[in-house]
């Protein structure tokens, strides 16, 4: 038994390692394959066998796909609405889950249970509502009216999450804060948001992944051209362009960008943030 325990270890270790290969490679192959096509001419898209790397290599679908129909303007759009709908769910979510966290008053339980029904509501079944509410304040064909109901379909999880993170933080660092004469909005600047910055992180991910891809609101509210974000361009492109893969795919890596960006900026936030949420739920 001593004997063979050693062998069963390295069994196991390389079925661990065989397994965690195939993973990457069902994961990264696709992608790749994404890659090699965007770069290679429309007469060697449909190529067999496809080579794994483009011979010759172009980038001609990159240019073609981001000086039509408007593509680069789309881009633009997304990045505005992505942007300040991420940065204004993070200010706003902080400071209710803060609230909820730590203030005291009359129907604080209440006021967050009933927050939390928006998680429990598919997005798809508020449309309808969205589209007359936004209809009633002129929020329809415009980025604001994006943005709006991007922060309202994000705030309840966020501020959720949020609470979690603000009420791990040990209440005699706040009280020593008190003492030396703080105030509430000091406290919460100073003290709670950067002992929480990992769920800050995890709630900017979430909210740009959501803003940034989120498509049948956008469809249903933006009809004028200019104000289109990425979504509805890269499904027009799709349909405009449906054999011309190289410039289909070059124009879904350029989508994709800014998500890589964001991820891997936050992204050791989001893994000890999303690891320490859970293990206090």
């Amino acid at each position: 038994m001593i004997e063979g325990s050693p062998t069963r270890k390295r069994v196991s270790l390389g079925v661990t390692y065989s397994l965690l290969v195939l993973g990457v490679m069902i994961v990264t192959v696709p992608f790749w394959y994404m890659v090699a096509t965007s770069l290679k001419p429309q007469a060697f898209v449909f190529e067999i066998p496809p080579r794994l790397w483009p011979s010759p290599a172009t980038i001609g679908n990159y240019i073609e796909a981001l000086t039509k129909e408007s593509f680069s303007l789309y881009f633009l759009n997304s990045l505005i609405v992505a942007s300040v709908a991420t940065a204004l769910t993070v200010g706003v979510s902080a400071m209710m889950a803060y609230a909820f966290a730590r203030l005291e008053f009359p129907g604080k339980e209440v006021v967050f249970y009933s927050l939390l029904l928006g998680m429990m509501i598919p997005p798809v079944m508020l449309i309808i509502p969205q589209f007359i509410v936004a209809k009633n304040l002129n929020l329809l064909n415009s980025l604001t009216g994006l943005i709006v109901v991007y922060i309202s379909m994000n705030l309840s999880v966020q501020t959720f999450l949020l609470r979690g993170f603000f009420e791990g933080i040990p209440r005699s660092l706040e009280e020593a804060a008190l003492i030396d004469g703080a105030g509430r909005w000091t406290i919460f600047r100073r003290v709670a948001l950067p002992l929480v910055r990992p769920g800050l992180a995890v709630v900017a991910i979430f909210t740009f992944l959501y803003a940034w891809d989120e498509f049948p609101w956008a469809n249903v509210a933006i009809k004028e051209t200019s104000k289109r974000t990425l979504p509805i361009g890269i499904a027009l492109f799709q349909s405009a362009h449906l054999t011309e893969w190289g410039q289909v795919f070059a124009a879904s890596i350029v989508a994709i960008v800014p998500v890589i960006i964001v991820f891997a900026v936050f992204q050791r936030y989001f893994i000890r943030g999303d690891v320490s949420s859970g293990m206090k739920g």
